[in-house]
């Protein structure tokens, strides 16, 4: 046991603790040639930098919008995806739900935005041409920073809401039998079970999920974000990871020391956050990471 758990031990410490040691050049005016141990302190500078830019508020309120959005879109479906399979009783009809909604999660997100990019094309796409037979559209939806959000998010479900019912199916299997058995006497309705057997038995995972997705709030997905921003939505799609990855790696005059305070700032307040809601679990008599 012991050596099965040396090595996540290993990826957790390499990968997760040693970078932190870098996370110091955000109080510096980093210099490569100086070294990290060697570059000047500042102190807060960076963040004062970024607090009053012109930048701060619009990618704040993306990236919480975005987050926001997906968390309270997202959480309800792998739920009521896990309780209708766990009342189907046609094995081939399951199976074959399972397959369609999990098969998604293992496209690529260069394959997922190269298929959104050609059912939505404005002139050729299947979408605009469905559209077209009501008398609709063609509408460039790519080009539109209003649906940039909703486009994001719904593409988002449909990819994870079938791998995500996953842990729910299997707390449902794992409620006491007797509990339904008892209920079938008493005259329950399948939807009734449902409201005082299988919810309550997964409310308890529910919760630890939600306190986990709310930590990882303001982590939206950069690599999907990036590959679906454009010039033409750019006003609603920038947000703190894309903006770090542009001011630390693609701008010209590469600012390691400001992408460096950028995100550390972000994982402050997604940090502050998992402790709020953590906290509000405890007052509310619900299940909770500590």
């Amino acid at each position: 046991m012991y050596a099965l758990f040396l090595l996540p031990l290993l990826y957790i410490i390499i990968f997760k603790y040693v970078p932190m040691y870098g996370a110091q050049i955000a109080f510096k005016e980093f210099n490569v040639t100086k070294g990290i141990s060697g570059s000047p302190w500042v102190g807060f500078a960076q963040f004062e930098r970024f607090f009053q830019s012109h930048e701060f508020w619009r990618l704040l309120k993306n990236t919480f919008s975005i987050s926001l959005y997906t968390l309270i879109a997202s959480f309800p479906f792998p739920i009521l995806l896990a309780l209708g399979l766990n009342y189907v009783r046609t094995r081939r009809f399951k199976n074959t739900v399972q397959m369609v909604t999990y098969a998604p999660y293992f496209i690529s997100l260069v394959v997922l935005v190269g298929l959104m990019l050609q059912f939505m094309d404005p002139r050729t796409g299947l979408i605009n041409t469905m559209l077209g037979w009501f008398g609709a559209g063609p509408y460039h939806f790519m080009a539109e920073a209003s649906w940039f959000q909703s486009i994001y998010v719904w593409s988002h479900i449909w990819q994870n809401v079938g791998f995500s019912c996953i842990i729910f199916l299997a707390t449902l299997s794992g409620i006491d039998p007797a509990l339904h058995e008892a209920a079938v006497i008493d005259g329950a309705s399948k939807m009734q079970r449902m409201r005082h057997i299988d919810l309550p038995g997964i409310m308890p995972i529910a919760i630890i999920l939600l306190i986990l997705n709310t930590g990882q709030m303001l982590e939206t997905g950069f690599e999907k974000i990036l590959l679906m921003q454009n010039a033409l939505n750019l006003r609603s799609s920038e947000v703190i990871d894309t903006y770090v990855y542009k001011v630390g790696l693609v701008s010209q005059a590469m600012n390691f020391s400001y992408a460096t305070a950028i995100g550390l700032f972000k994982a402050i307040i997604g940090f502050v956050l998992l402790l709020i809601v953590n906290q509000t679990a405890k007052k509310l008599k619900q299940e909770s990471l500590w």
